[in-house]
């Protein structure tokens, strides 16, 4: 874990998505983080150390899911699948799939592995697997704030968490998605999936793959906007949280009654004609009952706070 001082610095981005705005001034308490995100490696060894069966190894409940075919109600998990031709952007049907038996352990389905994977980012976890890890470790997830403050690395402000350029001087400094999403992925950046940690340079406190590679869980529930900045310093908040649980609810599903919590940092599958959330403000809703071939995480230690 690298120690992360405490500080104020501007939350959010009033200059690209709508659930970004406005940029507010946050202070954050001082916290250890980890360097990486949770490996596959380190999650086996909280399975063996635990028996823990991860959501998507268990079947769903069907209260649970109001009006879900019975066929459906199977152990499993959405995998990423392209399309080999363009599609409608609005229609995520198109690349996502649910696949039964997907799991960590199997990242694309039956007959596949986690073979040769150890160093990459461990996916297919829901937000109460990822929080099981954290107790366990006797860690916790970041909240928003911390895992945004973390990420800009000391460039409060900037576009990216190593500064305003994409790729400068031509170099690829995450692992996102290069060329028209969903249908033609160049791998510019070397990976066409997931690329273990430490693949691309580390950010100003020495983290690595807060942006791109996998999103990642936070501790905060959904909300659709940050609150208004402070009007004076003194009024500055501290360790923020997310909004109230009854909030993160989808209001597309209202018989679906499954809270939602943020992810940060965007994924390989973030693309410029697509998702530009490869930044330290992007933010994304997860039901916490979700997992997937692209989601995964971190924890955070807490100093001893005032």
């Amino acid at each position: 874990m690298v120690r992360i001082d405490g500080g104020t610095f501007r939350m959010g981005s009033d200059d690209h998505y709508a659930e970004e705005k406005p940029a507010h001034r946050v202070t954050v308490e001082g916290f250890f983080i980890d360097v990486t995100p949770v490996t596959n490696r380190e999650f086996r060894a909280f399975v063996e150390a635990t028996g823990h069966v991860t959501f998507a190894e268990k079947a769903p409940a069907p209260e649970d899911y109001p009006g879900a075919l019975p066929e459906m109600l199977k152990a499993g998990s959405l995998v990423f699948t392209p399309p080999d031709h363009p599609v409608d952007l609005r229609d995520w049907s198109r690349w996502w799939q649910f696949r039964f038996r997907a799991n960590w352990r199997r990242p694309y389905g039956p007959g596949s592995s986690i073979q040769g994977l150890d160093d990459h980012p461990v996916v297919h976890v829901s937000y109460h697997d990822a929080a099981a890890y954290a107790a366990w470790a006797g860690k916790d997830l970041p909240t928003e704030a911390e895992w945004e403050y973390a990420a800009r690395g000391g460039l409060d402000g900037a576009e990216f968490a190593w500064g305003d350029e994409l790729c400068p001087d031509g170099r690829h400094m995450a692992n996102t998605w290069q060329g028209q999403f969903p249908f033609e992925n160049r791998a510019l950046d070397g990976y066409e999936r997931t690329s273990p940690v430490k693949a691309f340079p580390p950010n100003g406190y020495g983290l690595y793959d807060l942006i791109g590679n996998v999103w990642e869980w936070t501790a905060d529930f959904w909300s659709t906007r940050h609150p208004e900045d402070a009007p004076k310093a003194c009024c500055v908040p501290v360790n923020p949280r997310g909004g109230p649980e009854a909030e993160s609810l989808d209001p597309a599903q209202p018989e679906i009654r499954i809270p939602r919590k943020v992810l940060k940092g965007g994924s390989h599958l973030c693309a410029p004609n697509y998702c530009r959330r490869y930044r330290p403000a992007a933010r994304h809703a997860e039901p916490v009952d979700t997992s997937t071939s692209h989601v995964g995480f971190r924890c955070v230690r807490r100093m001893e706070r005032r």
